[in-house]
């Protein structure tokens, strides 16, 4: 008697957004893949002297591993975003105040948007991490723009509260990346290829 060997195909895995943000969830819907959605619960709170690429690599990386520990068999996918100012991380405003405060610090300044991604499987032992850097020139706002630009999209959810995709992009003199959606917060470009690299079959 013969046997006869086959390969058995890779498990499909889920895939889990490590995100409760609206703009990730929507961007990952570009790419027509079944996913879920899970909180993570991470302190986003900075380390004494941490640089804005650290802290953003560290916390998109801690995102994905709190949700993959929950999720041991999917794909996650963990993000994280920090306005870089000459060194100094800005983080989500809040509330109108602090809006107004980030977007005087950076009018006429330019402002590179440091958009980490990690993607975690325990279960296949995958773990990779990515980031896209978007460097933005601001126009030289005035204070009339500022709160103008406030009152009508009030982005106080958005590091360095301005939304590129809305009419946030009057306030600017120009973005320079490699990854178009980086700056509204996952850059698809390096999360198809980290998804692809984990197995996840996209097209």
């Amino acid at each position: 008697m013969t046997s006869i060997l086959t390969n058995s195909a890779p498990p499909v895995r889920p895939v889990v957004l490590g995100s409760t943000s609206r703009y990730r969830r929507e961007l990952l819907e570009r790419l027509r893949i079944p996913f879920t959605v899970s909180a993570p619960d991470v302190d986003e709170t900075p380390q004494p002297g941490e640089a804005p690429q650290a802290l953003a690599l560290r916390l998109a990386l801690a995102k994905a591993r709190a949700v993959a520990a929950l999720h041991p068999e999917a794909v996650v996918i963990g993000s994280d975003q920090v306005a870089d100012l000459a060194g100094k991380p800005l983080g989500k405003p809040g509330e109108h105040a602090r809006a107004v405060a980030q977007l005087r610090q950076m009018r006429g300044q330019t402002v590179i948007f440091q958009t980490a991604l990690a993607v975690v499987c325990l279960a296949a032992g995958f773990e990779e991490v990515a980031l896209a850097e978007v460097r933005v020139v601001f126009r030289d706002l005035s204070d009339e723009e500022i709160e103008a630009y406030l009152q009508a999209e009030q982005p106080y959810d958005c590091a360095g509260s301005a939304k590129s995709e809305g009419l946030g992009i009057a306030l600017l003199e120009s973005i320079d990346n490699d990854d178009p959606t980086a700056l509204i917060g996952l850059p698809l470009i390096r999360t198809a290829r980290l998804l692809r690299q984990a197995g996840v079959k996209l097209l």
